[in-house]
Protein backbone atom coordinates (compact mmCIF):
# COMPACT_ATOMS: atom_id res chain seq x y z
CA UNK A 1 0.00 0.00 0.00
CA UNK A 2 1.19 3.30 -0.64
CA UNK A 3 2.26 5.55 2.21
CA UNK A 4 0.17 8.57 0.82
CA UNK A 5 -2.85 6.09 0.83
CA UNK A 6 -2.42 4.48 4.08
CA UNK A 7 -1.76 8.39 5.53
CA UNK A 8 -4.02 10.18 4.88
CA UNK A 9 -6.43 12.02 6.60
CA UNK A 10 -10.53 11.52 5.86
CA UNK A 11 -11.75 14.87 6.79
CA UNK A 12 -15.19 14.59 5.60
CA UNK A 13 -19.01 15.36 5.31
CA UNK A 14 -22.08 12.40 4.13
CA UNK A 15 -24.02 13.06 1.34
CA UNK A 16 -27.31 11.86 3.18
CA UNK A 17 -31.22 11.95 2.12
CA UNK A 18 -29.63 12.32 -2.05
CA UNK A 19 -29.63 8.88 -3.47
CA UNK A 20 -31.49 7.05 -0.07
CA UNK A 21 -34.42 8.91 0.78
CA UNK A 22 -34.40 9.78 5.41
CA UNK A 23 -37.99 11.19 6.24
CA UNK A 24 -36.89 13.90 8.97
CA UNK A 25 -34.02 15.08 6.24
CA UNK A 26 -36.50 15.96 3.50
CA UNK A 27 -39.91 15.82 5.10
CA UNK A 28 -41.16 18.32 1.99
CA UNK A 29 -40.89 14.87 -0.28
CA UNK A 30 -43.66 13.02 2.06
CA UNK A 31 -45.89 15.51 3.01
CA UNK A 32 -49.20 13.58 2.65
CA UNK A 33 -48.00 10.91 2.61
CA UNK A 34 -48.02 7.70 4.37
CA UNK A 35 -44.72 6.53 3.72
CA UNK A 36 -41.60 6.73 6.06
CA UNK A 37 -38.97 5.30 4.42
CA UNK A 38 -37.91 5.06 0.47
CA UNK A 39 -39.80 1.86 0.21
CA UNK A 40 -42.87 2.85 0.81
CA UNK A 41 -42.26 6.20 -0.38
CA UNK A 42 -41.84 4.29 -3.73
CA UNK A 43 -44.44 1.97 -3.47
CA UNK A 44 -47.22 4.50 -2.38
CA UNK A 45 -46.55 7.00 -5.16
CA UNK A 46 -45.91 4.33 -8.01
CA UNK A 47 -45.71 5.55 -11.46
CA UNK A 48 -45.83 9.59 -9.78
CA UNK A 49 -42.49 8.04 -8.16
CA UNK A 50 -39.94 8.86 -10.87
CA UNK A 51 -40.45 12.04 -11.77
CA UNK A 52 -40.62 13.58 -8.15
CA UNK A 53 -36.97 11.37 -7.56
CA UNK A 54 -35.70 12.45 -10.50
CA UNK A 55 -36.26 16.12 -10.03
CA UNK A 56 -34.79 15.81 -5.89
CA UNK A 57 -31.76 14.03 -7.56
CA UNK A 58 -30.83 17.10 -9.69
CA UNK A 59 -31.56 19.48 -6.79
CA UNK A 60 -30.72 18.62 -3.48
CA UNK A 61 -27.34 18.11 -4.27
CA UNK A 62 -25.38 19.97 -7.06
CA UNK A 63 -21.92 20.20 -8.49
CA UNK A 64 -21.79 23.39 -6.82
CA UNK A 65 -22.25 21.59 -3.53
CA UNK A 66 -18.92 19.68 -4.34
CA UNK A 67 -17.09 22.67 -5.05
CA UNK A 68 -18.32 24.16 -1.38
CA UNK A 69 -17.22 21.49 0.25
CA UNK A 70 -13.73 21.40 -1.29
CA UNK A 71 -13.57 25.02 -0.93
CA UNK A 72 -14.03 24.45 2.55
CA UNK A 73 -10.88 22.27 3.17
CA UNK A 74 -12.86 19.32 3.15
CA UNK A 75 -11.64 16.02 1.30
CA UNK A 76 -13.63 13.96 0.94
CA UNK A 77 -17.51 12.51 0.78
CA UNK A 78 -19.47 9.88 1.99
CA UNK A 79 -22.01 8.43 -0.95
CA UNK A 80 -25.29 6.52 0.71
CA UNK A 81 -27.32 4.04 -1.51
CA UNK A 82 -29.44 1.22 -1.58
CA UNK A 83 -28.93 -1.97 -3.06
CA UNK A 84 -31.16 -0.64 -6.09
CA UNK A 85 -28.77 1.29 -7.36
CA UNK A 86 -28.21 -0.64 -10.35
CA UNK A 87 -32.56 -1.07 -10.99
CA UNK A 88 -34.72 -4.24 -11.37
CA UNK A 89 -32.64 -7.26 -10.43
CA UNK A 90 -32.78 -7.36 -6.70
CA UNK A 91 -34.85 -9.90 -4.54
CA UNK A 92 -38.58 -9.15 -3.60
CA UNK A 93 -39.88 -8.14 0.01
CA UNK A 94 -43.56 -8.48 1.16
CA UNK A 95 -43.38 -4.62 1.65
CA UNK A 96 -43.07 -3.97 -2.22
CA UNK A 97 -46.67 -5.70 -1.82
CA UNK A 98 -47.83 -5.70 -5.95
CA UNK A 99 -44.93 -3.74 -7.33
CA UNK A 100 -41.80 -6.06 -8.64
CA UNK A 101 -39.59 -3.88 -8.84
CA UNK A 102 -40.74 -0.67 -7.24
CA UNK A 103 -37.45 1.36 -6.82
CA UNK A 104 -37.28 4.15 -9.12
CA UNK A 105 -34.30 3.56 -11.55
CA UNK A 106 -31.78 6.21 -13.09
CA UNK A 107 -29.86 6.22 -9.55
CA UNK A 108 -26.43 5.11 -10.41
CA UNK A 109 -26.36 7.71 -13.14
CA UNK A 110 -26.46 10.32 -10.52
CA UNK A 111 -23.44 8.60 -9.02
CA UNK A 112 -21.37 8.12 -12.05
CA UNK A 113 -22.15 12.35 -11.96
CA UNK A 114 -21.32 12.56 -8.57
CA UNK A 115 -17.84 10.68 -9.09
CA UNK A 116 -16.68 13.07 -11.45
CA UNK A 117 -18.02 15.95 -9.59
CA UNK A 118 -15.61 14.76 -6.93
CA UNK A 119 -12.98 13.98 -8.70
CA UNK A 120 -12.92 17.60 -10.56
CA UNK A 121 -12.61 19.16 -6.98
CA UNK A 122 -10.24 16.76 -5.99
CA UNK A 123 -12.50 14.77 -3.27
CA UNK A 124 -11.73 11.43 -2.54
CA UNK A 125 -15.83 9.10 -2.04
CA UNK A 126 -15.85 6.51 -0.04
CA UNK A 127 -19.53 5.08 -1.42
CA UNK A 128 -21.66 3.59 1.40
CA UNK A 129 -24.01 0.26 0.94
CA UNK A 130 -26.63 2.02 3.33
CA UNK A 131 -29.75 -0.14 2.90
CA UNK A 132 -29.42 -3.91 1.96
CA UNK A 133 -32.70 -5.92 0.88
CA UNK A 134 -34.64 -7.41 3.53
CA UNK A 135 -33.00 -4.25 5.98
CA UNK A 136 -30.35 -4.42 7.95
CA UNK A 137 -31.33 -2.67 11.31
CA UNK A 138 -35.01 -2.20 11.06
CA UNK A 139 -34.63 1.76 10.63
CA UNK A 140 -35.82 4.33 8.09
CA UNK A 141 -32.14 4.48 6.66
CA UNK A 142 -32.04 0.88 6.29
CA UNK A 143 -35.07 1.13 3.40
CA UNK A 144 -37.45 -0.39 5.40
CA UNK A 145 -38.58 0.78 9.03
CA UNK A 146 -39.55 -1.81 11.46
CA UNK A 147 -38.60 -5.04 9.52
CA UNK A 148 -34.64 -6.05 10.17
CA UNK A 149 -34.64 -9.60 8.20
CA UNK A 150 -31.36 -8.87 5.86
CA UNK A 151 -29.68 -11.80 8.06
CA UNK A 152 -32.83 -14.25 7.59
CA UNK A 153 -31.87 -15.25 3.53
CA UNK A 154 -29.35 -15.76 1.45
CA UNK A 155 -30.37 -13.82 -1.07
CA UNK A 156 -30.04 -11.28 1.11
CA UNK A 157 -26.68 -11.67 1.68
CA UNK A 158 -25.64 -13.03 -2.21
CA UNK A 159 -27.01 -9.80 -3.43
CA UNK A 160 -25.32 -7.26 -1.08
CA UNK A 161 -22.11 -8.87 -1.95
CA UNK A 162 -23.20 -8.45 -5.56
CA UNK A 163 -24.16 -4.69 -5.69
CA UNK A 164 -20.26 -4.16 -4.19
CA UNK A 165 -18.69 -6.40 -6.64
CA UNK A 166 -20.56 -4.04 -9.35
CA UNK A 167 -20.03 -0.84 -7.62
CA UNK A 168 -15.97 -2.04 -7.41
CA UNK A 169 -16.01 -3.17 -10.57
CA UNK A 170 -17.97 -0.21 -12.41
CA UNK A 171 -15.63 2.60 -10.26
CA UNK A 172 -12.33 0.61 -9.92
CA UNK A 173 -10.68 3.01 -12.50
CA UNK A 174 -12.36 5.90 -10.82
CA UNK A 175 -9.45 8.38 -9.53
CA UNK A 176 -12.07 9.66 -6.77
CA UNK A 177 -13.06 6.36 -5.41
CA UNK A 178 -11.59 6.03 -1.53
CA UNK A 179 -13.45 3.32 -0.28
CA UNK A 180 -15.89 0.96 -0.67
CA UNK A 181 -18.28 0.35 3.03
CA UNK A 182 -19.93 -2.84 2.70
CA UNK A 183 -22.96 -1.86 5.08
CA UNK A 184 -23.79 0.38 7.21
CA UNK A 185 -25.47 0.13 10.39
CA UNK A 186 -25.98 -3.69 11.02
CA UNK A 187 -28.63 -3.80 14.03
CA UNK A 188 -26.96 -5.07 17.18
CA UNK A 189 -28.80 -8.41 17.16
CA UNK A 190 -27.34 -9.70 13.75
CA UNK A 191 -24.93 -12.08 14.65
CA UNK A 192 -21.30 -11.31 14.67
CA UNK A 193 -20.15 -14.24 13.38
CA UNK A 194 -22.58 -13.85 10.60
CA UNK A 195 -21.40 -9.90 10.06
CA UNK A 196 -17.80 -11.48 9.97
CA UNK A 197 -18.67 -13.89 7.32
CA UNK A 198 -20.22 -11.34 4.98
CA UNK A 199 -17.45 -9.00 5.56
CA UNK A 200 -15.10 -11.71 4.26
CA UNK A 201 -17.31 -12.13 1.20
CA UNK A 202 -17.75 -8.82 0.90
CA UNK A 203 -13.95 -8.40 0.82
CA UNK A 204 -13.22 -10.90 -1.55
CA UNK A 205 -16.23 -9.50 -3.98
CA UNK A 206 -14.19 -5.85 -3.87
CA UNK A 207 -10.99 -7.03 -3.81
CA UNK A 208 -11.53 -9.02 -7.85
CA UNK A 209 -11.52 -5.12 -9.17
CA UNK A 210 -10.23 -2.70 -6.25
CA UNK A 211 -6.63 -3.52 -5.12
CA UNK A 212 -5.27 -2.69 -1.70
CA UNK A 213 -2.81 0.21 -2.71
CA UNK A 214 -6.30 1.97 -4.50
CA UNK A 215 -9.17 1.19 -2.50
CA UNK A 216 -10.09 0.46 0.92
CA UNK A 217 -12.71 -1.47 2.75
CA UNK A 218 -15.00 -0.17 5.25
CA UNK A 219 -16.48 -2.53 8.02
CA UNK A 220 -18.95 -1.01 10.42
CA UNK A 221 -19.29 -2.00 14.03
CA UNK A 222 -22.74 -3.28 14.04
CA UNK A 223 -23.26 -1.79 17.76
CA UNK A 224 -20.90 -3.61 19.45
CA UNK A 225 -18.28 -3.54 21.26
CA UNK A 226 -15.16 -2.87 18.36
CA UNK A 227 -13.11 -5.65 20.64
CA UNK A 228 -15.87 -8.47 18.89
CA UNK A 229 -14.00 -7.58 16.12
CA UNK A 230 -10.38 -7.68 17.05
CA UNK A 231 -8.24 -10.52 14.80
CA UNK A 232 -10.80 -9.63 11.76
CA UNK A 233 -9.73 -9.37 8.35
CA UNK A 234 -6.13 -8.93 10.02
CA UNK A 235 -2.78 -8.42 7.47
CA UNK A 236 -1.16 -10.19 6.12
CA UNK A 237 -4.07 -11.96 4.32
CA UNK A 238 -6.22 -8.84 3.96
CA UNK A 239 -5.12 -5.11 3.49
CA UNK A 240 -6.41 -1.73 3.79
CA UNK A 241 -9.10 -2.25 5.61
CA UNK A 242 -10.71 0.44 7.34
CA UNK A 243 -13.54 0.13 10.72
CA UNK A 244 -16.20 2.68 10.79
CA UNK A 245 -18.16 3.46 14.02
CA UNK A 246 -20.77 6.16 14.71
CA UNK A 247 -21.27 8.41 17.39
CA UNK A 248 -24.29 10.13 18.73
CA UNK A 249 -25.46 11.62 22.10
CA UNK A 250 -29.65 12.17 21.28
CA UNK A 251 -30.66 8.43 20.97
CA UNK A 252 -30.25 6.51 24.30
CA UNK A 253 -31.71 8.11 27.68
CA UNK A 254 -28.89 8.67 29.93
CA UNK A 255 -27.13 10.99 26.93
CA UNK A 256 -30.52 12.76 26.54
CA UNK A 257 -30.38 13.67 30.71
CA UNK A 258 -26.92 15.05 30.16
CA UNK A 259 -26.67 19.01 30.25
CA UNK A 260 -24.26 20.38 27.79
CA UNK A 261 -21.05 20.24 30.28
CA UNK A 262 -21.82 16.50 30.27
CA UNK A 263 -22.23 16.31 26.68
CA UNK A 264 -18.42 17.97 25.70
CA UNK A 265 -16.65 16.28 28.80
CA UNK A 266 -18.01 12.67 27.14
CA UNK A 267 -16.92 13.37 23.78
CA UNK A 268 -14.04 14.92 24.74
CA UNK A 269 -13.05 12.34 27.85
CA UNK A 270 -14.91 9.11 26.57
CA UNK A 271 -14.54 9.64 23.33
CA UNK A 272 -10.91 9.89 22.89
CA UNK A 273 -9.83 7.39 25.25
CA UNK A 274 -12.24 5.44 22.84
CA UNK A 275 -10.25 6.03 20.14
CA UNK A 276 -6.72 5.44 21.95
CA UNK A 277 -8.17 2.06 22.55
CA UNK A 278 -9.30 1.49 19.48
CA UNK A 279 -5.89 2.76 17.55
CA UNK A 280 -4.33 0.59 19.74
CA UNK A 281 -5.78 -3.21 20.09
CA UNK A 282 -8.12 -3.58 17.03
CA UNK A 283 -5.01 -3.52 13.57
CA UNK A 284 -6.86 -1.86 11.81
CA UNK A 285 -7.22 2.59 11.10
CA UNK A 286 -10.65 3.85 12.08
CA UNK A 287 -13.28 6.44 10.61
CA UNK A 288 -16.15 8.18 12.62
CA UNK A 289 -18.53 7.60 9.46
CA UNK A 290 -21.39 9.31 11.39
CA UNK A 291 -21.67 12.20 13.65
CA UNK A 292 -23.07 15.63 14.30
CA UNK A 293 -24.70 18.51 17.26
CA UNK A 294 -28.06 16.92 17.09
CA UNK A 295 -28.96 16.84 20.67
CA UNK A 296 -33.09 16.98 20.15
CA UNK A 297 -34.48 13.62 19.60
CA UNK A 298 -37.56 14.66 18.85
CA UNK A 299 -36.67 16.21 15.50
CA UNK A 300 -34.69 13.13 14.23
CA UNK A 301 -36.75 9.98 15.24
CA UNK A 302 -39.77 8.36 13.55
CA UNK A 303 -39.82 5.64 16.16
CA UNK A 304 -38.64 6.86 19.90
CA UNK A 305 -41.33 7.72 22.48
CA UNK A 306 -40.59 10.99 24.41
CA UNK A 307 -39.91 12.71 26.87
CA UNK A 308 -38.12 14.74 24.09
CA UNK A 309 -36.26 17.13 26.82
CA UNK A 310 -32.36 17.86 25.38
CA UNK A 311 -29.50 20.47 26.95
CA UNK A 312 -30.34 23.10 24.89
CA UNK A 313 -33.90 23.72 25.66
CA UNK A 314 -33.49 26.04 28.14
CA UNK A 315 -30.74 28.37 26.56
CA UNK A 316 -31.14 31.75 24.86
CA UNK A 317 -29.67 31.82 21.61
CA UNK A 318 -25.91 32.99 22.65
CA UNK A 319 -26.07 30.65 24.92
CA UNK A 320 -26.79 27.52 22.18
CA UNK A 321 -24.60 29.03 20.25
CA UNK A 322 -21.75 28.80 22.34
CA UNK A 323 -22.63 25.13 23.54
CA UNK A 324 -23.20 24.00 20.00
CA UNK A 325 -19.31 25.35 19.04
CA UNK A 326 -18.07 23.93 22.38
CA UNK A 327 -19.37 20.40 21.65
CA UNK A 328 -18.26 20.49 17.94
CA UNK A 329 -14.70 21.20 18.91
CA UNK A 330 -14.52 18.12 21.62
CA UNK A 331 -16.34 16.07 18.99
CA UNK A 332 -13.52 17.29 16.33
CA UNK A 333 -10.80 17.14 18.43
CA UNK A 334 -11.37 13.03 19.53
CA UNK A 335 -12.04 12.06 16.29
CA UNK A 336 -9.31 13.74 14.79
CA UNK A 337 -7.33 10.91 16.52
CA UNK A 338 -8.83 8.54 13.84
CA UNK A 339 -8.10 8.21 10.09
CA UNK A 340 -10.78 10.32 9.85
CA UNK A 341 -14.45 11.53 10.25
CA UNK A 342 -17.64 12.52 7.85
CA UNK A 343 -20.16 14.82 9.18
CA UNK A 344 -23.87 13.89 9.07
CA UNK A 345 -25.27 15.60 7.24
CA UNK A 346 -24.36 18.29 4.35
CA UNK A 347 -28.07 18.95 4.05
CA UNK A 348 -30.96 18.48 5.74
CA UNK A 349 -34.43 20.59 5.08
CA UNK A 350 -35.63 21.41 8.93
CA UNK A 351 -32.47 20.23 11.14
CA UNK A 352 -29.98 23.11 11.77
CA UNK A 353 -27.79 20.59 14.11
CA UNK A 354 -27.57 17.84 11.26
CA UNK A 355 -26.74 20.26 8.42
CA UNK A 356 -23.29 20.99 7.91
CA UNK A 357 -24.27 23.95 5.81
CA UNK A 358 -26.59 25.20 8.44
CA UNK A 359 -23.42 24.91 11.21
CA UNK A 360 -20.79 26.66 9.26
CA UNK A 361 -23.21 29.58 8.80
CA UNK A 362 -23.78 29.55 12.19
CA UNK A 363 -20.41 29.79 13.66
CA UNK A 364 -21.03 26.13 15.30
CA UNK A 365 -18.66 24.38 13.09
CA UNK A 366 -15.61 25.65 11.44
CA UNK A 367 -15.40 27.97 7.85
CA UNK A 368 -12.67 25.74 7.16
CA UNK A 369 -11.32 22.24 7.68
CA UNK A 370 -8.01 22.09 6.10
Amino acid sequence: MSTEVAQRKLRGVNLGSWLLLEKWMVPSLFEGLRATDETSWCVELGAAASERLHRHWNHFITREDFAWIAERGLNAVRIPVGHWIFGPGYPYHPSYGESRYPFVTGGIDVLDRAMDWAAGFGLRVMLDLHAAPGCQNGFDNGGIKDVCEWHTQAEYFDHSVEVLGRLAERYRAHPALEAIEVLNEPRWDVPTDYLERYYQAAYARIRRHCPPERVAVVFHDGFRSWREFAGLLQQPQWHNVLFDYHRYQCFGREDIDRDIFQHIVKASGEWREEADAINAGLGHPAICGEWSLGLDLKVVSLWAEGPYNHALEHMDEFQQDVAQRGYAAAQILAFEKLRGWFFWSYRTETTPAWCLRECVARGWLPSRFG
